[in-house]
């Protein structure tokens, strides 16, 4: 798999260690918000100059500086492209392959933290994505749950956090939770459109939507199986968020032998075999973060 470039590299603010860090939250409090509604805020995820090293990043990747083309999609692609200079819906996957010591920063350390305040010392991160929406772009991400993309495993545990880049608001694609839906079942998802990758399922009018705005550096948790769905973006401003995905060792190891990766692999699956085999060691993670 390709290496990335060293010029292509970051260097994090000093802080406080995610121990440190986590120890001054109401951390009590967000496993009862979770519990309850499937989705947390956490607001000030980042300090001002860690979202300056992400959005820059960010804007590298999209604009081709560091080129990311081979894990580069159209998530919008069930619509016509609406602006020429760029996807409906840009998702970038695994961008920390593509930048050293991305995930060494408070995106994939403070949130493991938090993760596994929420669900359990035993949770690992699992894979992490750049999404986009530019200005008019005017696609939305329609109602589903994340756990409609996965292998069946036994071991449900598994959430993702939506850490925002731009203030995220109702008009530029903001996150909205069904509140409690985590606590049903799975739903039928059907793809948008014959041969495209988005995937939907019904709403109810007993469903509880909420629409959550939150600022720059900020982040929302939510549960794989609870829904969610973002409106396009109708503003002259960029949406940008990084997506880390986080779930128990156990059920990851499934995952590996289901050889289900997040598009970690380059299509040519036989001359990269060696690579594949190296992310069964993903689960097998350094715990000097683990909340006891």
């Amino acid at each position: 798999m390709a290496v990335p470039n060293d010029i292509h590299s970051v260097i994090w603010p000093s802080g406080p260690s995610p121990m440190e860090w986590i120890k001054s939250k109401p951390t009590a409090m967000w496993r009862e918000t979770f519990g309850k509604d499937g989705y947390l805020v956490v607001k000030d995820l980042l300090t001002k100059a860690e979202l300056e090293i992400y959005q820059d990043v960010c804007t590298k990747m999209i604009q081709g500086d560091i080129d990311t083309a081979t894990h580069r999609h159209d998530l919008g692609n069930v619509a016509e492209q609406k602006q020429s200079y760029i996807e409906n819906i840009c998702q970038i996957l695994w961008p920390s392959m593509y930048v050293r010591h991305l995930d060494e920063g408070p995106v994939h350390r403070r949130v493991l933290a938090i993760a596994q305040c929420l669900l359990g010392e035993d949770i690992v991160f699992d894979h992490d994505m750049i999404l986009a929406k530019a200005p008019f772009t005017d696609t939305m991400t329609p109602w589903h749950q994340d756990e409609a993309y996965w292998p069946d495993v036994a071991d449900k545990r598994a959430l993702m956090c939506w850490t925002s880049l731009d203030n995220a608001v109702k008009d530029n694609g903001c996150m909205w939770f069904g509140r409690g839906s985590h606590k049903g079942m799975l739903r039928v998802h059907t793809p948008v459109k014959e041969g495209c990758h988005l995937l939907s399922c019904e709403t109810y009018e007993s469903d509880d939507m909420v629409c959550v705005e939150i600022p720059a550096g900020s982040c929302t948790f939510h549960h794989a199986r609870t829904l969610h769905y973002t409106c396009g973006n109708t503003t002259n401003q960029m949406r940008r968020a990084i997506v880390t995905s986080y779930r128990s060792a156990a059920m990851l190891k499934e995952f590996v032998r289901a050889g289900h990766d997040h598009g970690k692999r380059f299509q040519d699956t036989t001359e990269h075999e060696d690579e594949f085999k190296k992310s069964a060691a993903l689960y097998d993670l350094p715990h000097d973060d683990v909340i006891v």
